[in-house]
């Protein structure tokens, strides 16, 4: 194994803090270069992908593939067979940065076999100086580290690890650009992640997204219509519109709103369009308005709460309190025709009371949600409430967790109840996990349907009729 490591760049948490506002991103265009003597490194040789964590990363995921098809790579789907391993890294939970160091320990047996085998870690995990110095002192099996805003470099890191025969780490700790033109090996042929923006300027105070990701930059609009405009040429049904906060998009150029960009996505007539995630602080009229007005606007809304206590939003730094999400709940329920609303909620913040922990439950009670993300508190190293007394047990935060969550089954039940009978619209994923005799796929109010149904719908957007509800689940048969 190497023992010598090459840091070229290394996380920097306080400089991944500083926000110069009022500047535009700096656009790169064809940005992914590979040298002539490394364009067919990867010939005969084989690449594997672990992806942690959210949509973001699997778009990243999606990018590292088509740089690595770029080098002549082909993927694999056993670790066993790869010649490159790349695991993209999530940190918003301590059990995904668990997980992670668990499969880098599997992964050196594997490297004593085969001395020749490229490891990489990237993604919001190495954005943490304490992660970088662990791999670097415990984890020699590593030979690639690089970050969330250099993904591009990627072939050139890959070089230089080959030929200096060092470890190589890259992590880049500044605001962001924003690279356009990437190669990309789409993980679908008929639903697409469309990063529209890139990081978060929120800071809330448990949230270590704002330091991983950079800054709030939002791609033009005419690139990102441009492709999806392609992606619906190519076939595509339906498009995800990505970013840390989708609804502050646009406030740092001199471009659309996030609502016109949505109205001017469903212009493009692609079938199904969907966007993640939104924070309740930046969801405008406009914006209501324009999911109301077009039917491939899909009426599912994720609107993360956090907590239904105002006290504890303060110190979660949300920018909003009870009554004003409250507030939003009913506007968008009054203009928005049966719209779907999820979120996501943390238990055992510190400091939660019994008293503000029954908020949050009364406030489920009252906005009846389709489902919920629920989450136990997890301090995230550098966050301002890693800095608070975690004063509450675990066995507390577990049966207030508990309890939440049979709250938000109970009213997920309720809602599903009301489908069976229906006819509803499906994309067809293809078969379920859990049996290849039943097909599976999402609604258009994003519900996971398991029914009856032909294997060629598959990527289609067919009629099920529904038959039962389950919690989490529809159930029911093709009637196309």
């Amino acid at each position: 194994m190497k023992k010598f490591a090459k840091v070229v760049s290394s996380p920097n948490m306080k400089m991944a803090a500083v926000r110069e506002l009022n500047v535009a991103p700096n656009y790169q265009y064809n940005s992914v270069i590979i040298d002539e003597d490394i364009k067919d490194f990867g010939l005969n040789k084989k690449y594997f992908i672990r992806t942690y964590g959210c949509q973001g990363n699997l778009r990243d995921s999606e990018v590292i593939a088509g740089i690595l098809k770029e080098m002549k790579y082909s993927p694999c789907q056993n670790v066993e067979e790869a010649d490159i391993i790349i695991l993209n890294t999530c940190c918003v939970r301590e059990n995904a940065e668990k997980k992670v160091f668990g499969e880098i320990g599997s992964l050196k047996s594997l490297k004593q076999k085969n001395p020749n085998l490229l490891i990489g870690v990237c993604g919001c995990m190495v954005q943490q100086e304490h992660i970088v110095t662990t791999l670097l002192t415990n984890y020699q099996q590593v030979d690639i580290i690089f970050g969330t805003h250099n993904i591009y470099q990627l072939p050139s890191l890959i070089k230089d690890a080959i030929l200096s025969n060092q470890r190589i780490c890259n992590v880049l700790s500044n605001q962001g650009d924003i690279q356009e033109d990437l190669p990309s090996c789409r993980a679908n042929t008929y639903k697409a992640w469309v990063n529209i923006m890139y990081g978060c300027n929120k800071f809330c105070t448990y949230c270590i997204v704002p330091y991983t990701r950079g800054k709030e930059r939002s791609r033009k609009s005419v690139d990102i219509l441009n492709e999806i405009r392609q992606l619906k040429e190519m076939g595509y049904k339906e498009v995800t519109l990505l970013g840390q906060n989708v609804n502050a998009y646009g406030k740092d150029i001199a471009d659309l709103s996030f609502a016109e960009l949505m109205e001017q996505v469903a212009l493009t007539g692609i079938d199904r369009i969907r966007f993640t995630t939104s924070h309740p602080y930046d969801f405008s009229d406009e914006l209501i308005d324009v999911i109301a007005k077009y039917p491939n606007i899909m009426k599912h809304i994720q609107l993360p709460v956090q907590s239904g206590d105002d006290g504890i939003l303060k110190a979660m730094g949300r920018r909003y309190n009870r009554k004003q999400y409250l507030d939003l709940v009913k506007k968008i329920k009054d203009k928005i025709k049966d719209v779907s609303l999820t979120t996501d909620i943390i238990v055992g913040f510190p400091n939660e009371s019994d008293e503000a922990f029954a908020q949050t439950l009364s406030l489920c009670e009252e906005v009846k949600y389709d489902s919920a993300f629920t989450f136990i508190y997890s301090p995230r190293v550098g966050t301002p409430a890693a800095k608070m007394k975690d004063n509450i047990s675990m066995d507390v935060k577990k049966q207030r967790f508990n309890k939440l969550t049979a709250t938000i089954a109970k009213y997920e039940l309720e809602k599903y109840k009301t489908f069976e009978g229906k006819i509803i619209k499906v994309l067809v994923d293809g078969p379920s996990k859990k049996n290849e005799e039943i097909l599976s796929g999402y609604s258009e109010d994003n519900k996971l349907v398991n029914f009856k149904g032909d294997l060629s719908s598959v990527g289609k957007i067919v009629n099920v009729k529904i038959i039962k509800a389950k919690t989490y689940t529809l159930e029911g048969e093709q009637v196309d």
